[in-house]
This record gives C-alpha cells, sequence and structure tokens, in this order.
C-alpha cells in the first residue's frame, strides 16, 4: 500500500498490491483494515484514491467513519 499523509488530519490511499502469492488470502483487506485502523487511532479521516481501498471502505460499514468528508 502507499499513502502519503496531508497535513496533520489526512492520510490519501493512493495504491494498494499484494503480491500475487498472496491474492485471495485477504492480505489486501488486512492492508486496508490496518490503515482504517491507524487513522481511526491518530484522529486522522482517509481519502481513498486507490479503488480497491475505497471498495473494501465501502463494503464495511464499521470502517466509514474515517472516511474524509
Amino acid at each position: 500500500m502507499t499513502y502519503s499523509r496531508a497535513g496533520e488530519a489526512m492520510i490519501i490511499i493512493d495504491h494498494t498490491e499484494v503480491p500475487d502469492a498472496m491474492r485471495g488470502r485477504s492480505v489486501g483487506q488486512a492492508l486496508v483494515r490496518r490503515a482504517v485502523e491507524d487513522a481511526r487511532a491518530e484522529g486522522r479521516s482517509i481519502i481513498p484514491l486507490c479503488p480497491f481501498a475505497k471498495a473494501q471502505i465501502a463494503r464495511h460499514a464499521e470502517w466509514q467513519d474515517v472516511l474524509k468528508r
């Protein structure tokens, strides 16, 4: 996963990728979950520019509190 911090309050996730050998094992989902947990713990919001991260956050209602509004 690649991301950048935009100021003190935001994290921008721009890419998520896992090696072919690890696909289908929910590794990408675990990366997004960790980003959500870290953002929540640090009081930051996430802007998911990465289509995968955006889709994962959309699928998990309990993660949507960290979306930039």
